[in-house]
This record gives structure tokens, C-alpha cells and sequence, in this order.
């Protein structure tokens, strides 16, 4: 293995490494959904089920 077969090891763990301290910290903050926009205020139903104003204005449902 070369330099460059470590630097991209080190660059993909570094990149999960922030993911995982991402979802920690949201989980920790309360949020239920963490890639949700409406993470603090949704009931925990985000797979299409959150009800939230900017939804329910649309009349194309």
C-alpha cells in the first residue's frame, strides 16, 4: 500500500468519523429525525409523515 492508499483510508475515516460525532450530538440536542429540517419540532414520523405548515399549504397533494 502507498501514501495515496492512506491518505484516502484516513480521508474516508475521517469523513464517517464527522458523520457518527454529527448524529451523536443531534441525538444528544433531542432531535428525533436528524436529517429532518424540523427535527426539534416533528412527532418522530419524518418518512412523509410530519405535519408541518409548509406542507400543508400545498394544494397538490
Amino acid at each position: 500500500m502507498g501514501i495515496v492508499d492512506y491518505i484516502a483510508i484516513a480521508a474516508i475515516v475521517l469523513i464517517v468519523g464527522a458523520a457518527a460525532f454529527y448524529i451523536i450530538r443531534a441525538k444528544r440536542r433531542g432531535e428525533k429525525c436528524v436529517g429532518c429540517p424540523y427535527a426539534k419540532q416533528c412527532g418522530g414520523n419524518c418518512q412523509g409523515g410530519c405535519n408541518h405548515s409548509e406542507k400543508n399549504d400545498r394544494t397538490d397533494k
